[in-house]
């Protein structure tokens, strides 16, 4: 355990399969007919309440300042509410699998607000892996879902504003990351400040009916939130090791859980440019791993 909490190869594979479970049980849900809204909601309440009470058991608790609480809510809106709803409105038009290798763009979204920002920057062989990870995604991106069944354009541009959310907040858990902070307690007070959010949103929305379709699927939310749960401790362990572009390649490991899940599981069926596509990806997961292994002795001090 202590080998894979210090690898950020290990933790990249275990986070993103891990977020790759989330396509799969929200198509079950939306399917069901639960608001995406409502299950952004039992994500971001079961990782929260799961991992606080891990805390409160080991004796410790979130301390709350007010750099934190900008903190959670900030995260909580621009990392976990907004991609979240905007993925689980999408997967129903575009399916599960193509809705997770939006996930894919993520890294050349976050290279470019990293570049322009002056964070941690990669070098030359992790350019090139992005690079060739994006080919990858716009191979699959132009298929604009299932075979067959090509979805609007307006849900494809709603799955495009996923990596855009997403990699703005992984510059912003970076460069505002509280001092003497770990993991886990900011796991639990980002997705605490999430559910509240959210749970207003529901309320305002549509009432406390939103809740009822969630007592047909109750083995897929229990497994939801159990997933989350577990995702979100590797997730910031990966953010702190990794980096802030290395981080947002979970989404490259997200996409083909998704896609296998989608295809073998929910029946879905993909062209075969979306399959090469994939595979391009893996490519460019490959060689940007390489190059978070040639960091330099200073940036791997800096990341520990």
């Amino acid at each position: 355990m202590k080998f894979l909490w210090d690898s950020a190869l290990g933790l990249l594979v275990v986070t993103g399969g891990l977020l790759g479970l989330t396509l799969p049980f929200g198509k079950l849900a939306t399917v069901a007919g639960v608001p995406a809204m409502v299950w952004a909601f039992v994500i971001s309440l079961g990782a929260g309440g799961v991992l606080l009470l891990a805390l409160l058991l080991r004796g410790q608790g979130v301390t709350l300042t007010a750099h934190r609480l900008r903190y959670f809510f900030i995260t909580a809106a621009v990392s976990y509410a907004f991609p979240n709803l905007l993925m689980f409105s999408a997967i129903p038009h575009l399916g599960s699998g193509y809705t997770g290798i939006m996930f894919t763009l993520s890294p050349v979204i976050t290279l470019v607000f990293s570049i322009l920002l002056g964070v941690r920057r990669p070098n030359m062989l992790g350019v090139a892996g992005i690079a060739v990870g994006f080919v990858g995604a716009v191979m699959v991106a132009v298929t604009r879902g299932e075979a067959g069944q090509p979805a609007e354009l307006f849900w494809v541009a709603v799955g495009l504003l996923i990596p855009v959310s997403l990699a703005a907040g992984n510059i912003y858990r970076t460069v505002d990351w509280p001092e003497g902070t770990g993991p886990i307690e900011l796991a639990v007070g980002s997705h605490l400040a999430s559910a509240t959010l959210l749970l207003a949103g529901i309320l305002a929305l549509f009432g406390v009916k939103a809740f009822a379709p969630l007592g047909g699927v109750p083995l897929v939310a229990a497994g939801q939130m159990a997933s989350a749960s577990a995702m979100f401790v590797f997730f910031f362990r990966l953010q702190a090791v990794g980096g802030p572009v290395y981080l947002s390649q979970i989404g490259y490991v997200a996409a083909a859980v998704g896609l296998f899940a989608g295809t073998i599981f929910l029946g879905e069926h993909y062209q075969l440019l979306t399959w090469a596509g994939a595979v391009i990806i893996t490519a460019g997961v490959f060689i940007t791993t390489k190059a978070q292994n040639q960091t330099s002795p200073k940036a791997q001090s800096q990341a520990a």
